[in-house]
This record gives C-alpha cells, structure tokens and sequence, in this order.
C-alpha cells in the first residue's frame, strides 16, 4: 500500500532484536533520499519503509534472497541481495530508462501482503488501460467495483461495493472527504482520470483516522504531485458519440522546496444522439470545465511536507427530448427536457511533520472547504441544492515502547450547511460534529498484525455515539495471508441529492415520517463483518495468486427507497433489518512474460427490509463474471511499444421493479435478461514522450430495449427512467494521444 507522509499513515523501520539486519539507503538518479519507500522481501510479509533519510533496516530471512523497493513514481526494483548486509539502492523515475541490471514489473492493481486491512492499489498503468475520462470511469477493470449506469437520462455511473451504492462507500481524496452531501450523484465525474495518481480500495470498515461514514469500504484517490508529475502533459480525447476531451498539466519548479501544478480540463459533447429512436437524447449535451492549481512544500532536512489545492468547476448538462430548447421550452409541457447546471469550489490544505531524530513520531493537520451549488429541473419538477462544507483533522502518530507498536490518535470536526428545493418544498439543515479517535496497530514481525481503532463523536443530529474498528491479519505460511475485520459505520441521510434519478419519474414522491432529523428519517447505521484470504502459488514456474473475500453488511437502520409500488417513490426506515452478504473469488496469474489474466466470480445477496417484506435489491444481479486480459511488447530502444487489454463482463438476471399499472407496450419482465459487456483497447507508445491509443467499449452493442418507460408521452403517468439495468447507448468507439515533455 502506498504510503506517503502527507498522509502520516507512514510504516516504519522494523526494531529486529537479536537478528540479522540489512541496512540500507534508497535515493533517487539525483542522490536525493527518498522518504516512504516500500521495501520488503519477496513474497514475504516482512516489510518496512525508508524514513526521511532515505535509510532502512529490515531483518533477513534465510529462504529469502529477492528485496523489492516500490515508491509511487518510481520504477520498482527487485535486488538479490547476498552476503552483504548493506545496500544502496538508486530509483529511476517512471519517465526515465532503466538504470539498474535487476528489477520486477510493477503490478497495475495489487494488494500488499504485509498491510492489514484488505486493500487493492490501482496505480497508473491500471487506470490506463482504459481511456478513463473521469473516476467514475476509473473501475471497469476492476472486479471489485460495479459499475451501473444510475438512470436514462444523464448518463451518469454511479459505482457500488459489497452490493452496496456509493452513499455507503467513503470516497476520499487524499485521505480527505470529497465525495459526499450534495456531490454524491455526480461527483465521481468532476475528477479527471489524468489527474488521479492512484487509487487505493479498501474492502470493508475503513479507518477511524478519517471518519465514522465508512459503511462497506473505502475509495481514496491519490492525485498526481507537482514534483513528480511530468513538466508538461497533454492527454486529448475523442469518441464517435461526440464527446471531446482535452486535459493539460503544467508543473514547475519554484524554488528548492517548493513545486507547482496548473490542472486544466475540459469537455464537451454538442451531438445529439437517439440510436434507440424513442426521441429522447441516449446521452446527454455536456459542457464541463475543472481547474486546480497545486502546490507542494518540501523540507526533508527539517521534516516538514505542505500540500496547498485549489479547484473550481463548471458543469452543465443538458438531456430530455431531442427537440427540447431550453430557451423556449423550458417549464413548458411542449417537449420534456432537463438542466443541471453544476458550480463549486473547493480548496484544502495538508501539513505534515516528521521529528527529524525520530522518524516514528508524526503529526499532520488537514483542512478543507468546498461550496457546491446546483440549480436542475427535471420536466416540471425543480430541484435545487448549496452545501457548504468545512472539515479538519488533526493526527498524531508515534509508538508504544517499540516500533511494534504503533499508535494514531487526533480530533476531526465537520461543519455542513445545506439548502434545498425539492419542487416546492425547502430543506434546510445544519449538521456539526466534533470527534476524536484512537488507533492501535500491532506487528510482531512474523505471522500476526492488527489494527484496533475506535472514535466517539458528537453530531448536533446525531447525538453521541462511539464507532469501533478491528482489522486482523494472520499468515500461517509464508505465501497465505487471512484477514478478518469488523466495524460500525453511520451516516446521515442525504434523501434527493443520492437519488437524482427520481426526478425522470412521474411517481408520486412519498416520505413516512419517523419524527427523526432528516427529512423526518432516522439515520442509517450498518455493521461489516469481513473474511479475506490470499494465496499465491506457482504454476508453470509462473507466478499468481488467488483471493477469497467475504463480507456481510446488516443495517440497524437503513432508509429504503421503495419502488415496489409501480405509481409512487417512497422514502421509510426500514421494518426489519436489511443486509447484504458479498463473495467474491479473484485469480491473478501471468502464463507469460508480459501477459497477465485477471478473473473473477461475485456473489451478492442483497435483501432489503421493505413493508411488503424482505426482497432482493431490484436491478442487482446475484452473479457475475470479470474477466481482464493484458499484454504489452517489449520495448524498443526509443521506450516504445504495443499494449492490449480487453475485458469481458457477465451478468446475471436482474429482478425489475413492479410495472404492471403502465401500459401493456411499457410493462416489463419480473426479471431482467443475463447480458454481456466487452470493452478493449489497444496503446502504441510511440516513446517515453508520445502514445495513441484507440478503443471501444460495449463491443457487443447490447442496448436495454426500453430504457424509458413512456416516451411517447413524458408527461403521463407511464413515464419512467429510473429503470436501468443495462446500457443505454449501445457500442462507443474513441480513440485519442497522450503527449508530454519532462
């Protein structure tokens, strides 16, 4: 797992009693330390990390012979190491030739065997394997995550984890909350792909370093550093549905401890397409433009890492029927149409500090402020939101009597304002917390590692309440690793700003009161209990592994979004427990050089609590199948090559909301049809400097037959987008260049 100290989650060199060390330094081509480098032994769970001297020293294993150094940015390398018992090893940046004789290729998506919570890191190769134009984007190579379109009209993916949407996920940038009140429909689209680093997944209860919403996981993105991101880089992107995309970055060198970036994107779609003929738009006409500026301080000698960022947006979008003009028809009943005009801000800051003469002990302090404002109507229903959000977070990192133990402890607070119109009704609230945690990790260097965390927090609509986190990991042999975790998540309800896609239905918008603090709603609250285990074998002297996982969320409460009846929406707590069990297993292997296989086979059981009774979770299928090939070239003298991937995706039948009461031309089945995705795309770098790459995804061209219910009249009781369990636009070709200068 990457660590970095901005972060201050840094591991730290091992204290080895009475064994044999190796000792070491890692630096970079210019003799610069490097801080936060992974080392560890091959196959193994001994691992640590270099401290802000670049130095390290992890005890040897007789059987093991193979120390791999990662660090983001950085080619991995992976040294034989013999009787020596120091080492210097140098790291050659990503953008540069090799400059070592021993070295491995680095994993596009991998799960550390020494970390203790089950986390997948998805680095830049990973997300490059598909022309992932924003993060909602950024997991269709990745079994873990679902990707669905949310309704028919936007064109918006929304991702779930464990069977669950991403209300119950905590989608963090850079260990920051980012994703959540009034964002979270289309906040997965307002983070470029080119601007995210890496992305970290963590399966099950988080952290309580970052909060008490964490329900089935954790989604941090990682974005790309001032210092180590290319000076200039140009990413420019078309696709045959219209789509444009350019992406620019602009980073310099200000003085010796300070770096800064320029992020500029833009996007546009002005073609208007119906490939299904029903006289809606099968996407919608988009405009966006999102800036950040970065800056990065750096004083190694003195400890000290300063992270500064700036952003806005603007995003417009514009969907409904093809000859729907905003300036004549807009709340009219001529022609249905809809625009989300989409304004924020955010900045945010990261201090860190690493005492020079001992490296274990760290503090951090993170500060953030975002103001998000939509104004939307959908037909003739208007819905409006501005949240405003302030969040800090204070950490302090050290030991307990050796670097065994290891401790996090600090206090957070959040301040949100919100303010909505739902039709005619205004919503508004203030929510306020103040909390502090604990966090006690264990490694004994050998077989056993935990992770014991616990926060108690006060919340104005909340109340009190204490929220705990266990994650432990077991090795019985050298080559097995068993984790087990458990935890409690609660999160505060945020009704119409989740579910968007009510507003494309002519239901009647129904919500039972419960006397509670949102919307009349009680909070949601949901234990996670989770198994995993990692097994990696040889077959064919080659190289793979394979992963269990098992995971089961149970609600103690949990507001259900109701669309059994086929004339209403209703919003209710739940009358008996809802839950969600997940089992997923993932097999990696490499059969040859270059070559990787990447399959994978999901089981969710999703029942909800609904009055009528315990039913599945319409239009989540039970069953699925991934499947992800990737091969590339060697290179050539000039750093080029060819890189294939392609993915293959099955999903199971899917139970469909009731449609009975809609005319016969517009009922649909009990259950949806078994489908098929294959998505490819093939890169030619030409050199470390220029590639192009072409692809397409839905190859297959499977399209949901009726992806709205009533088109034919918008504005009558049939009309429905809100059922979407397949694709809506059919097959999408694009092609596109990648260009930089270092």
């Amino acid at each position: 797992m990457k660590k970095h100290i901005i972060l201050l989650l840094v591991l730290f060199p091992f204290i080895a009693f009475s064994q044999e060390t190796i000792k070491g330094t890692i630096l970079d081509t210019n003799n610069a330390p490097i801080f936060g480098a992974n080392i560890y032994w091959e196959n193994s769970q001994i691992g640590t990390n270099s401290d802000e001297k670049g130095n390290f020293e992890i005890k040897t294993i007789e059987s093991n012979k193979e120390l791999v150094v990662s660090y983001i940015g950085y080619k991995t390398q992976k040294l034989t190491i013999g009787n020596s018992n120091k080492a210097t090893v140098i790291l050659v940046a990503d953008n540069q030739l090799d400059e070592v004789s021993i070295q491995t290729r680095r994993k596009s998506s991998n799960r550390v065997s020494y970390v203790v919570k089950n986390i997948i890191n998805v680095n830049k190769a990973e997300l490059l394997k598909a022309a992932c134009c924003n993060l909602a984007e950024s997991f269709e190579t990745n079994p873990s995550i679902d990707v669905n379109y949310s309704d028919a009209l936007t064109g918006t993916k929304q991702i779930k984890m464990l069977g669950l949407t991403s209300p119950y996920i905590q989608i963090v940038q850079e260990n920051i909350p980012n994703i959540r009140g009034a964002a979270q429909t289309y906040g997965l689209t307002f983070t470029p792909g080119t601007w995210v680093e890496s992305i970290q997944i963590t399966k099950g209860a988080g952290s309580v370093v970052n909060g008490y919403e964490s329900i089935t996981g954790q989604i941090n993105a990682e974005l790309v550093k001032p210092s180590t991101d290319k000076k200039v880089f140009v990413n420019a992107y078309s696709s045959l549905n219209g789509r444009l995309e350019l992406n620019s970055h602009f980073n310099t060198k200000v003085s010796d401890k300070w770096d800064t970036g320029l992020y500029l994107h833009g996007n546009i779609r002005d073609k208007k397409i119906d490939n299904n003929n029903d006289n809606f738009l099968d996407t919608p006409l988009t405009k966006q433009v999102n800036i950040m500026n970065r800056w990065q301080y750096t004083d190694m000698e003195k400890g000290w890492v300063s992270f500064i960022n700036l952003r806005y947006l603007n995003d417009a979008k514009t969907t409904g029927e093809l000859d729907f003009n905003p300036d004549i028809h807009k709340n009219t009943t001529t022609y249905w149409g809809s625009e989300i005009a989409t304004e924020r801000f955010e900045t945010s800051a990261k201090l860190g500090y690493v005492f020079p003469e001992l490296p274990y002990k760290t503090f951090g302090l993170q500060v953030a402020y975002s103001y998000h404002n939509q104004d939307s109507y959908f037909g003739l229903k208007a819905y409006e939101i501005n949240h405003k959000s302030v969040y800090a977070n204070l950490i302090y990192n050290s030991i307990i009597s050796d670097t065994r133990n290891k401790f996090a402890a600090g206090i957070s607070t959040t301040f949100d304002n919100f303010d909505e119109l739902v039709l005619t009704t205004n919503y508004k609230r203030n929510e306020k917390s103040v909390g502090a945690f604990f966090e006690y990790n264990y490694d004994n260097l050998d077989n056993l590692s935990l992770s014991a965390g616990i926060r108690m927090d006060h919340h104005n609509l909340l109340a009190t309440f204490i929220t705990p986190r266990l994650h432990v990991k077991y090795t019985p042999w050298e080559t097995g690793t068993f984790r087990v975790s458990a935890g409690r998540g609660k999160k505060s309800a945020a009704l119409f700003a989740e579910n968007q896609w009510l507003f494309g239905t002519n239901r009647t918008i129904k919500i039972t009161d419960n006397n509670g603090e949102y919307y009349g709603l009680n909070p949601e609250i949901a234990w996670n209990y989770g198994a995993s285990f990692t097994q990696k074998f040889d077959f064919l002297n080659r190289k793979g592994d394979i992963t269990f996982d098992f995971y089961k969320t149970n609600f103690n409460e949990q507001i259900i979004v109701d669309m059994e009846n086929p004339s209403e929406i209703s919003f209710y707590n739940a009358t008996s427990n809802s839950k969600a069990n997940s089992f997923q297993v993932e097999v990696n292997y490499s059969p040859f050089t270059h070559f990787s296989i990447k399959t994978a086979y999901k089981y969710q059981d999703i029942k909800n609590g609904y009055i009528s009774g315990s039913k599945q979770q319409p239009m989540q299928p039970k069953n699925r199948f991934f499947t992800n090939l990737s091969f590339e070239t060697h290179q050539t003298e000039k750093g080029g090559n060819w890189k294939f991937d392609y993915t293959y995706n099955w999903q199971s039948e899917q139970r469909l909301p009731d449609t009975s009461i809609y005319t016969s031309n517009y009922q649909l089945p009990e259950y949806a049809a078994t489908h098929i995705s294959m998505n490819a795309q093939i890169t030619k770098v030409f050199s470390p400097r220029f590639e192009w790459y072409v692809g397409g995804e839905n190859l297959t061209n499977h399209k949901q037959k009726t992806p709205i219910l009533g088109a034919d009249n918008p504005f009558g009781t049939n009309f429905d987008s809100s059922i979407v369990y397949s694709s809506v636009l059919g097959a999408m070709y694009y092609t596109g260049i990648r260009f930089n200068i270092e």
